[in-house]
C-alpha cells in the first residue's frame, strides 16, 4: 500500500493545507482570549493570582504577627490559670453551700416541735351547720394563698485567722506541706492532689530567686487558703540549672560586702526593698534561705569536698550571708513576719569531709538568727546496699546532728521517695512511723515535693517520680499516714461529692 501524503481531516493537499490555517488562526484566537481573560482584574483565576501573590508577607510583618501570636498565647495561659482559681473558688462555695443548707435543715427539723407546740389544737367536735339561706348565689372561693418559698442565706465564708510568728513557730498541729509545679499562683495540680488525699494540706512551698522582687501575692493567696507559705528564697538567678555552681555575680563575698571599709553589699538594696514589701504586706511566711548549705551543688557553698572554693566562696561566708540579711530585715522589720528556717541536706549522702557535725556546726549562723531548723532528705537512687528503706536510714544522722546544734523546732523542708527499687510505699510508712515515735516530737511538719524531675545523679541522667500518686500504693500508704491520730496534722477533710 502506498503512503498518502494528505491528513486524514483533509481529502486532498490543498484543502489539508486551509485546514492546517484555520486551526492555526483559531489556537491563536485562544491564546488571546486566554490572556484577556487571566489578565482581567474581575476574573476568579485573577483573584486567585493576587492571593498568592498577597501571601508573600514581608518579613517584618510575618515577625509582627509571630509577636502578636505569642502576645495572645501569653493571655491565653494567665486566662487559663485565672479559669482555674475561680473553679477553685466556685468547688469551696458549693462546699459551703451544701454544708449550710444541710445545717439549715437540722435547724428546720429541731425547731418542727416547737412550731406544732405553737400552733392552736384543731377541735375534733363537729360544727354546727348554719341554717340555709334563700340566696342561691354560690359563696364565692377565694384563691389559694401561695407561701412564699423559704430564703436560704447564701454561704458566709469565714473570715481567715493569721496566726502569730509565734504560733507558727511552736504549733499545736504539725504541717503538711506540698511543692507543685505552680502553687500557690495556680492551684490545678495542688488541689488535684489535696482530692486525692482527701484532706487540705496546711502549707505550700515554691521558690524564688534574686532576680526576682517579692511576690506579695503568693503569700496573700496561701493565706486566703489558710495555708502557711514557705519560699525558699534562692541568691541566684530563679532559671538557673541546679548542676550550675558557678554564678559570678552572685559570690557570698559581693553579698556580705566589707562592713571594716563601709562597703556595702552588691544586693543590699534588693535586699532592704524585698524586707518593706513583705512588711506592707503584713503577713507572715516561712523562708528557706539557701537550702543545702552543706552540699556541693549550689553557689552558696563554700568548699567542695577537696576543700576547694566554690564560686570565689570562703569558708565563714555562708554565715556572714545569712546574718547580713537576716540585719538589713532586722532593720526594715521584717523579722517579725519572717520565720527563718535554716535547712541543710541529709548527710548520708555528702562527700566524705562535709559529713561531720562539726562541718555542719561551721554554716549555722545562730539561734538568734534562725527560727526552725529544717531539712533536705530523698529516698533517691542509686541505693547504697546498707539501705533498708526507712526514716532512720534516710534522716536518722542529720536529726542527731540537728539535735546538738541547737533545740530549735525541726521542719522537714523538702522530702520525697523515688518510685524505682519498688520501695516507696514502705519508705512512706516508715516517715509516718517514725513521727508517731515521741523522740520526733520535735518535728513541726513536713513539705513533700510532689514533682517528677529529671535530673543527674552521680553523673547519670535520670528521672524520678516524687509525687504522692505516683502509684496506687504509695498514695494510699500517704492518705492512712496523715490520718493517724498519734502524728497529730490535724488537717481539714475535702467534702466528697
Amino acid at each position: 500500500m502506498s503512503r498518502s501524503n494528505s491528513s486524514w481531516w483533509a481529502s486532498s493537499t490543498s484543502s489539508a493545507r486551509r485546514t492546517t490555517l484555520g486551526a492555526s488562526a483559531i489556537a491563536l484566537a485562544l491564546i488571546a482570549v486566554c490572556y484577556f481573560v487571566w489578565m482581567s482584574p474581575a476574573n476568579p483565576i485573577a483573584e486567585v493570582r493576587d492571593s498568592v501573590t498577597a501571601a508573600v508577607v514581608d518579613p517584618a510583618t510575618v515577625a509582627d504577627m509571630k509577636q502578636e501570636r505569642n502576645r495572645l498565647l501569653s493571655r491565653t495561659v494567665e486566662l487559663e490559670s485565672k479559669m482555674d482559681e475561680k473553679n477553685g473558688q466556685l468547688a469551696r462555695l458549693s462546699t459551703q453551700l451544701e454544708s449550710t443548707q444541710r445545717k439549715l435543715a437540722e435547724v428546720t427539723v429541731e425547731t418542727a416541735p416547737v412550731v406544732k407546740d405553737n400552733n392552736p389544737p384543731v377541735s375534733k367536735t363537729p360544727a354546727k351547720m348554719p341554717a340555709k339561706t334563700p340566696a342561691k348565689t354560690p359563696t364565692p372561693v377565694k384563691a389559694p394563698v401561695k407561701t412564699p418559698a423559704p430564703v436560704v442565706a447564701a454561704p458566709v465564708e469565714e473570715p481567715v485567722v493569721i496566726p502569730t510568728k509565734a504560733q507558727i513557730v511552736n504549733p499545736t498541729s504539725r504541717y503538711l506541706g506540698l511543692y507543685t509545679t505552680q502553687a500557690p499562683f495556680n492551684w490545678a495540680t495542688y488541689d488535684e492532689v489535696a482530692t486525692k488525699l482527701g484532706n487540705e494540706p496546711s502549707m505550700v512551698g515554691y521558690f524564688s530567686g534574686w532576680d526576682e522582687t517579692f511576690r506579695a501575692n503568693a503569700v496573700t493567696r496561701a493565706w486566703d487558703r489558710n495555708q502557711l507559705p514557705m519560699l525558699t528564697w534562692e541568691s541566684r538567678p530563679i532559671g538557673s540549672p541546679n548542676s550550675q555552681v558557678d554564678e559570678p555575680d552572685y559570690q557570698l563575698p559581693a553579698i556580705i560586702g566589707d562592713p571594716a571599709t563601709g562597703t556595702p553589699g552588691k544586693y543590699d538594696e534588693y535586699i532592704r526593698q524585698y524586707a518593706k514589701d513583705i512588711v506592707a504586706t503584713g503577713l507572715p511566711l516561712a523562708i528557706r534561705f539557701d537550702h543545702e548549705m552543706n552540699g556541693v551543688w549550689y553557689p552558696w557553698s563554700e568548699t567542695t569536698g577537696k576543700g576547694e572554693p566554690i564560686n570565689g566562696n570562703r569558708v565563714g561566708d555562708y554565715v556572714k550571708t545569712w546574718q547580713h540579711v537576716h540585719d538589713i530585715f532586722e532593720q526594715e522589720g521584717a523579722n517579725n513576719l519572717v520565720i527563718w528556717t535554716w535547712a541543710p541536706n541529709i548527710v548520708n549522702n555528702l562527700p566524705a569531709a562535709n559529713k561531720s557535725v562539726e562541718f555542719l556546726t561551721s554554716l549555722y549562723p545562730g539561734d538568734e538568727y534562725v527560727d526552725w531548723v529544717g531539712v533536705s532528705g530523698y529516698l533517691r537512687p542509686a541505693y547504697k546496699a546498707d539501705n533498708n528503706f526507712t526514716f532512720d536510714y534516710t534522716f536518722g544522722s542529720t536529726l542527731d546532728q540537728l539535735r546538738k546544734i541547737s533545740d530549735k523546732p525541726i521542719v522537714l523542708a523538702e522530702i520525697g521517695a523515688s518510685e524505682v527499687g519498688g520501695k516507696k510505699a514502705k519508705w512512706i510508712t516508715s516517715v509516718f512511723d517514725a513521727l508517731a515515735d515521741p523522740k520526733n516530737a520535735d518535728i513541726v511538719g513536713l513539705g513533700w515535693f510532689n514533682l517528677a524531675v529529671t535530673s543527674y545523679t552521680e553523673g547519670e541522667l535520670a528521672t524520678n517520680d516524687w509525687r504522692i500518686d505516683s502509684r496506687p500504693e504509695s498514695l494510699e500508704a500517704f492518705k492512712a499516714g496523715i490520718l493517724r491520730p498519734e502524728d497529730n496534722f490535724n488537717l481539714t477533710p475535702i467534702p466528697t461529692p
